[in-house]
């Protein structure tokens, strides 16, 4: 097996709007060996899963939606009430932690904030990884299996219950794991939550795409799920197509009579969903191709 090149670090030293620049050489972030050990044991992030984080697909070099990503994390930052974020200097951090690593075709970053310190001042712990990911052209090519998994939640817990962060990207990424390893157990390859009350909402990881004859609908972002980056890109290249769009309530009985589905993400860029609950789900393969390469081609 051929050995990767290693990841880079940017370790962000000014998170939050406001901290002063310490002189003419600081930027607000360095990169750092990324076998050096730069998260302390008692950070809240490691002790209780209390940040938020991104990932970014990084194609030839160039920072897929850079600006959405920063603009989520945001909004997921002030969801979980933490300190309002120097978006320059983490969009610096994304573009210098991409710059530094060794050329590759498809390489994923991680960025994550937390709260810092247990007892600390309050400042938040942040860092951009960038490392080579698998080529997401296997899963566009083969398609993957899914099974429905009932979240726990009615479809309106983001309005009626906004203390349970439905909608925020966070670092508590348990259930998330917990429900592949499940879904691999049923024999699939990942996974469509559902609300208690019956409606689709979103993967673990991933944005579900759904088309019905020349429509492309996706479920409503007021639904507690995550706005997808990949979804709203796929939209605006259907979009300047002139292919129809929707927000919708999606129940499972309407996502099972879809002409084809697809979950989205940044890292996978888009998979075509070749079975829904062991039940055969047509696959469009020339539109899955169409649309990965208007994916991969996005430079914003």
């Amino acid at each position: 097996m051929t050995a990767q090149p290693p990841a880079t670090v940017a370790v962000v030293d000014r998170p939050m709007r406001g901290m002063p620049v310490q002189g003419p050489s600081d930027v607000g972030y360095r990169l750092v060996d990324p076998d050096l050990v730069t998260i302390h044991v008692t950070d809240l992030g490691v002790t209780r899963g209390d940040g938020v984080f991104e990932g970014l697909g990084v194609v030839d070099g160039a920072v897929q939606a850079l600006e959405p990503h920063l603009l989520r994390l945001a909004r997921s930052a002030a969801m979980l009430d933490l300190p309002e974020l120097d978006l320059d200097v983490f969009r610096a951090a994304c573009l210098a932690s991409a710059a530094a690593h060794e050329p590759a075709p498809f390489l994923l970053q991680k960025l994550v904030v937390t709260r810092g310190l247990e007892g600390g001042d309050g400042t938040p712990t942040a860092w951009v990884r960038t490392a080579v990911m698998d080529d997401p052209a296997i899963e566009r090519r083969d398609g993957i299996s899914v099974v429905s998994l009932d979240r726990g939640y009615r479809h309106d817990v983001a309005e009626t219950s906004p203390w349970l962060l439905q909608g925020a990207k966070t670092l508590s990424y348990a259930v998330n794991k917990s429900v592949l390893r499940e879904a691999a157990r049923r024999g699939a390859d990942d996974v469509l939550f559902v609300s208690s009350d019956g409606y689709a909402l979103e993967g673990p990881s991933a944005s579900l795409l759904a088309r019905f004859g020349d429509r492309y609908t996706t479920p409503r972002l007021d639904l507690g799920i995550l706005a997808g980056t990949t979804q709203a890109a796929a939209f605006e290249a259907l979009e300047r197509q002139g292919v129809t769009v929707e927000y919708a309530l999606l129940t499972l009985d309407r996502v099972r009579e879809a002409d084809a589905l697809w979950l989205v993400s940044s890292g996978r860029q888009i998979a075509p969903v070749t079975t829904l609950d062991g039940v055969s789900v047509p696959v469009d393969g020339a539109e899955t191709e169409r649309l990965g390469e208007a994916l991969v081609g996005r430079r914003r």
